[in-house]
């Protein structure tokens, strides 16, 4: 009885531990306009977006060529079904683009940025549109 505990607190963990690990994915993608993360200009271009740590409270933004790494803190938020690909999605107000959510396939969870004091002040003139770039897992 007692190695049968072990046994299903064991694969508990590992089970833990593999979904833990299926959400830290790097996601990448090309975005084909400049836009704004937090109170930075991103030009066009492709980024790989890294989860970093377990907890994935913290992550990162990287070019290719690692002259623009950018750490930032989301939001955790969550959706009833799983995503069937990963992707971003960017708060559009005339020819500003905003990052709001960025999205992992498989996963029913996501993260989502605040709104900025700049986005607010752009969103009181102008209605929103939800604009998705399509992204892979590295």
């Amino acid at each position: 009885m007692k190695n049968q505990l072990f046994a299903l607190i064991g694969l508990g963990l590992l089970l833990a531990t593999a979904s833990a690990y299926a959400q830290t994915g790097v996601v990448k993608a090309n975005v084909p306009f400049n836009f704004i993360l937090e109170k930075t200009q991103i030009p066009a271009g492709q980024y790989l977006f890294h989860t970093l740590g377990t907890s994935g409270t913290a992550m990162s933004i990287e070019s290719p060529d690692r002259k623009l790494v950018k750490l930032f803190l989301p939001n955790a938020c969550e959706t009833t079904q799983s995503q069937d690909t990963s992707k971003l999605v960017f708060h559009r107000y005339g020819d500003q683009y905003f990052l709001a959510e960025i999205w992992t396939a498989g996963n029913q969870r996501g993260n989502e940025l605040r709104k900025t004091r700049r986005e607010t002040e752009v969103a009181m003139g102008q209605p929103v549109e939800n604009v998705v770039v399509v992204a892979t897992l590295r």
